[in-house]
């Protein structure tokens, strides 16, 4: 009876199971798993931990070895960076989610490189990143960018002060874009809510989305930045520097399409093209911005 009861016993077990055996919050497992120090699988949004595994990580206490990373770059959508993807031939797929949909995919392992603009009380991604305790990782610096408001023509010369956007119709970006979080610290920092604003139907996924909205008269206003402004013709109102990065799996970091495209990045056709584009500043390209443990 006893070996009919251990011949069915599941192979892998719940997040509260783990937690039972750890002796730990159920909080603290998704957080282990999220980080990448427990051995699990995702499966139909599911976190499962494989029991043999479980037991030998417990046995070892060392974390699993990394499985092979998807040649995707998802995060937030960067005008240069999506045309440098395609521009070198480097395959990399992409997948333009948002800054904090992208850090969280890269968390599970879903992605090889992040592209992430993040505002933190230390520095633009670096708290963001440091805060999930992520292994064997590296933030690396893309490019400083203007950020502010793209305005349409009809309000681009009335429109001289963030709070000036009283009123106006306004589209917003996803929640947990980048761009999204900017615009929140605004409102609350001129003590203004949406309240305040006529927001437009329907949410802008990237850069060009909310550029494009404008463009077409379904809002007077977005966030922005500088360099969409100015392919649309449209107004633009500067409001600050940030930081866009790339999280980089230290393993994928050698593979050949990573190598493409940091290869190219260094090029003058990429700094001709930023030069282009407008509001980008290339200084600090490819510096380490932030180093896993």
């Amino acid at each position: 009876m006893q070996e009919d009861k251990q011949a069915n016993a599941p192979s892998y077990l719940t997040t509260k199971e783990v937690a039972e055996i750890l002796r730990v919050k159920e909080r603290k497992v998704y957080d282990l798993a999220a980080a990448g120090d427990i051995p699990h699988r995702r499966i139909t949004g599911k976190l499962l931990f494989p029991k043999e595994e479980l037991q030998d990580w417990i046995e070892t206490g060392s974390a699993p070895a990394s499985a092979e990373r998807p040649a995707v770059l998802t995060g937030s959508h960067d005008p240069l960076l999506d045309w440098a993807v395609r521009e070198c031939g480097s395959n990399l797929a992409t997948l333009f989610n948002g800054s904090r949909a992208g850090l969280d995919s890269f968390a599970r392992g879903q992605a090889a490189l992040a592209g992430l603009h993040i505002p933190g009380g230390t520095d633009w991604n670096v708290d963001a990143v440091a805060a999930r305790r992520m292994k064997d990782c590296v933030l690396i610096a893309w490019a400083t960018r203007v950020r502010g408001l793209v305005l349409s023509k009809g309000v681009r010369d009335t429109i001289t002060r963030f709070d000036d956007l009283r009123g106006k119709r306004v589209v917003q970006r996803q929640p947990g874009a980048g761009g999204a979080t900017f615009f929140d610290d605004m409102l609350a920092r001129e003590r203004m809510s949406a309240a305040d604003l006529d927001l437009a139907s329907g949410l802008a996924h990237t850069e060009y989305e909310a550029a494009a909205a404008v463009a077409a008269g379904q809002a007077d206003a977005a966030t922005g930045i500088e360099a969409m402004a100015r392919q649309f013709g449209l107004g633009f109102l500067p409001l600050a520097e940030e930081r866009f990065d790339l999280l980089i799996d230290r393993r994928a970091y050698f593979t050949a399409p990573v190598q493409k495209l940091l290869t190219f990045a260094c090029s003058n056709a990429c700094h001709e093209k930023a030069a282009a584009l407008g509001g980008y500043d290339l200084g600090q390209m490819g510096a380490v911005r932030w180093l896993s443990d």
